[in-house]
């Protein structure tokens, strides 16, 4: 076998080589974001008409999201916004409408306290995805619900959704770190509190009738 025979075999090997290692780098890439983004990876592959482009976008999500100076609320300040979720969830039964509202701008407040930005929904949503993707989809329901809530076209029932929908982000920035939902857990709306279930709409509602 000639010298520049061998040569070629050796080229093509390390290109082979080369080409295994980066197929593997990339599935390695894809299942880390899938991970850590959740039901979002699936929604930005849709929205960007491809993985590529998606995980590009996700990519430059997580290096903005390093640049936030963010911090984890002291155990005081956590029972005082349960607190205050509380007093906005028992306004549900006479004003469903007032209560969604307040729910998202009680989110709104964690979020800043938190460190998050809080003008621009899918400037917020960007940020919320890197750590809180798996409620992320929550807090867009909600959000839905309540502005279809604002035109007079979101139904009781809808709107105890909103609530639902609002609680989940609303527990995950309070958790403590790890408390969080783990990267590859399955999505599960927080547990409920003494007086803060969902059932206590109902219960309340019947109550009052």
């Amino acid at each position: 076998m000639s010298t520049a025979v061998m040569v070629v075999i050796a080229v093509i090997i390390v290109a082979a080589v080369a080409a295994l290692a980066f197929l593997a780098w990339t599935r390695a890439r894809t299942h880390r974001l899938k991970r850590r983004f959740g039901p979002e990876y699936d929604r930005v592959v849709r929205q960007r008409g491809g993985r590529a482009a998606a995980e590009r976008e996700l990519l430059d999500r997580e290096r903005r999201h390093r640049e936030l100076e963010l911090h984890d609320l002291d155990p005081r300040r956590r029972e005082q916004y349960r607190e205050q979720w509380v007093r906005v969830q028992e306004r549900f039964v006479d004003a469903p409408e007032s209560a969604v509202e307040q729910a998202d701008r009680l989110v709104g407040v964690v979020m800043g306290e938190r460190g998050y930005p809080t003008t621009g929904f899918e400037e917020k949503a960007a940020h919320l995805s890197v750590e809180h993707g798996r409620t992320l989809d929550h807090y867009r329901r909600g959000r839905d619900i309540g502005e279809r809530a604002a035109g007079g076209q979101a139904s009781t029932e809808e709107l105890r959704q909103a609530m639902v929908h609002y609680r989940a982000l609303f527990e995950d920035l309070l958790s403590v770190p790890e408390q969080r939902t783990a990267p590859d857990a399955d999505v599960r709306v927080p547990g409920p509190r003494a007086g803060d279930r969902d059932d206590d709409l109902d219960d309340e509602r019947t109550a009052r009738s």
